[in-house]
């Protein structure tokens, strides 16, 4: 028993001849004839109780198996509706990892344009540090994570969204805020507030210490980034953070930030997906607001150091009243 019977068979019952059915379905009559008799065998009973096909009246075999094959004909409709509603981007959802710098301040700019695009669509999130994001998306929990992932694996694809790097953060009223880059090893007797060693800012941090031979004592540890920030307003000590999760406070005048020498470097954040599995629609809709956008920032980063170079100042010396939140790819 084929689709196509059954259109036949109740466009037929429908229309009310064999005739005005074989139109409805853009048949020939005698195909549509044809198709009923071995619709009939194919069922052992008579559909139909006239033999003729110039007015059809059902059989009880006929009523039963109408009633199914108009159920199973809307089932059809409704499955390629709906496959076409997730193709088109009219429904689904997109699951995406973060930690939590990108989570507070990346991620909300990009859902905000994606929402815009894509307002049919849904998006969950999972937060926690760059290396549980990474297993997450490994063991298809989420669809993309959104991390500062420095990993070479073959089996996942990363895609550049931004450009950051770690500063240190310091009270204005702090006798580091009035400089403009220290050494690591000026840091050794300061109070340092730090993230989680799992963190990837930590590790970052913790290695550039080591390479510079001085010991990293974090007087208190184990804080988010917004602890840390608010710890640093209150004066309890100083702390290292990405640059784009300080720009308001820095504008507003409640914290400093200091460039630190052999740690201030560009740090790369990436949407990250699995190489080896196909996108859902949603997530591939997700990643192409992603880097769209990120070319957005991209030409408003290079029109903004041409800007402050042509007043005199290099592009990678600009002020900061002209700084941006993160350097933008």
């Amino acid at each position: 028993m084929e689709f196509q019977q059954l259109e036949m068979f109740a466009a037929v019952v429908e229309q009310g001849s064999v005739r005005r059915g074989a139109e409805r379905v853009c048949r020939t009559a005698p195909a549509v004839s044809i198709a009923l008799r071995k619709l009939e065998e194919e069922v052992g009973a008579r559909l139909f109780t006239r033999s003729e096909r110039t007015h059809q009246e059902l059989t009880a075999s006929g009523q039963l198996l109408y009633s199914y094959a108009t159920r199973i004909l809307n089932l059809k409709r409704e499955v390629v509706s709906g496959l076409q509603d997730l193709t088109n981007c009219r429904t689904g959802s997109v699951r995406i990892g973060a930690n939590e710098s990108t989570g507070l301040y990346l991620l909300p700019k990009l859902t905000h344009t994606f929402q815009e695009t894509y307002p049919a669509l849904n998006l969950e999130t999972m937060y926690g540090n760059s290396e549980s994001i990474i297993a997450a998306l490994k063991d298809c929990q989420i669809d993309l994570a959104l991390v500062a992932f420095t990993g070479d694996e073959s089996t996942l694809r990363k895609h550049l969204i931004m450009r950051d790097e770690i500063v240190l953060i310091a009270n204005p009223g702090h006798r580091l805020a009035k400089l403009s880059q220290v050494a690591i090893k000026e840091l050794a007797n300061e109070v340092l507030i730090a993230e989680s060693a799992k963190s990837s800012l930590h590790e970052e941090v913790a290695q550039a210490f080591q390479e510079s031979g001085t010991q990293l004592n974090a007087r208190v540890a184990n804080v988010t980034i917004e602890g840390i920030k608010r710890m640093v307003v209150e004066g309890v000590g100083v702390g290292f953070v990405p640059l784009m999760c300080v720009h308001e406070e820095e504008m507003r005048g409640e914290l400093a930030t200091i460039r630190v020498e052999g740690l201030s470097r560009q740090r790369e954040l990436w949407l990250v997906h699995r190489d080896d599995a196909s996108l859902s629609p949603a997530a591939e809709a997700f990643l192409k607001v992603g880097l769209r956008t990120a070319q957005g920032w991209a030409k408003a980063k290079a029109s903004l150091n041409q800007q402050v170079s042509v007043r005199g100042k290099s592009a990678n010396g600009y002020s900061k009243k002209f700084q941006p939140a993160g350097s933008y790819c």
